[in-house]
Parts: structure tokens; sequence; C-alpha cells
């Protein structure tokens, strides 16, 4: 699996991605409001050059934030790769964490990150509710049929500046 970083040239394509599978390239979240086609990130293709999975992060002093992280294709690696590629340039980059945020409706997020050795760090409760006052076309009910109210901080301490 190739990953390869976000270019001036792929941007288009990245903001379709976005378009196509979040409605918009806009990412409203407690810490901002982010044009996720415009943010640093990674992504891979699949055979035919379609994206197919996409990362994308801001770092700030000594903390990356990932901003957001889609694969096409669950249970194939790609996550994982695409974790490790911004786990790698934070470390490089001389961050000391690395922190996300997800819904609490998120099931399958907070089974992945954890199992990537991210720990909960804080609720940020409301968050979603504000986030919609900005993006009114946030759904009310998640996955699950949960109503989504607020969003979970998850953070991995990376230690060194070594790479894995």
């Amino acid at each position: 699996m190739d990953i390869v970083e976000i270019h001036e040239l792929e941007r288009h394509e990245v903001k379709d991605f976005f378009k196509t599978h979040w409605g918009s390239d806009e990412m409203v979240i407690s810490s901002g409001i982010f044009t996720c086609s415009e943010l640093d990130g990674f992504l891979t293709r699949d055979r035919s050059g379609d994206i197919n999975g996409l990362i994308t992060y801001v770092i700030r002093q000594e903390t990356c934030e990932m901003i957001s992280l889609d694969s096409v294709m669950e249970g194939k690696g790609i996550g994982s790769a695409l974790l490790h590629a911004v786990e790698n340039r934070a470390r490089n980059q001389g961050c000391s964490i690395i922190k996300l945020v997800t819904t609490n409706d998120n099931m399958r997020a907070l089974s992945f990150y954890q199992k990537r050795e991210y720990r909960l760090s804080r609720i940020i409760k409301d968050a979603v509710t504000e986030a919609r006052k900005q993006k009114p076309e946030i759904p009310l009910i998640g996955y699950h049929g949960i109503p989504l109210f607020d969003e979970i901080e998850l953070v991995k301490e990376l230690g060194g500046n070594e790479t894995k």
C-alpha cells in the first residue's frame, strides 16, 4: 500500500472525496472550523487510482491534532497505515502528543483508537450541539440510533522522536 502526502495537485480530489463522504470538506469540531482539503495529510489510492483512504491533521506547537480519518474499505489496514504515517510525522516534528475527537455515537472509532493505545481524555459536553449551529447539516441522530450531542477526546503520548 502506497501512502502519499497530499500535494497541491490533489487538493481538488480531496475536496471531492470529502463532499462525497461527508457532504462538505468543512469540519466543525470543538477545536475549530477546518477546511479539510486545505490541511496537511496523507492518502492512499485503490488500483483504479481513486482515493480509498485519507487522513488530515494540524500541528500546533508540541501537539498534533488529527482532524479526519477515512477508509473506504474497513479492515484492510488502510486506516492503521495512515494513522501510523501521521504519528511518525508528528514525532519527527517534535510533537509529544497526538489527539483527536470523535462523536459520542462512534463506537467503531472508539474501539479503533483504543486498540492503538489512544486513551480517553475528556468529554466535551454539547460540542456537537454547538457545531450544529455552524453546520446545520450535522444529523441529530448518529450511529446505532444514538442522539449526537458530545465529542470524546482521545490522546496518545508519542514519547521520543524515534520512527517505528
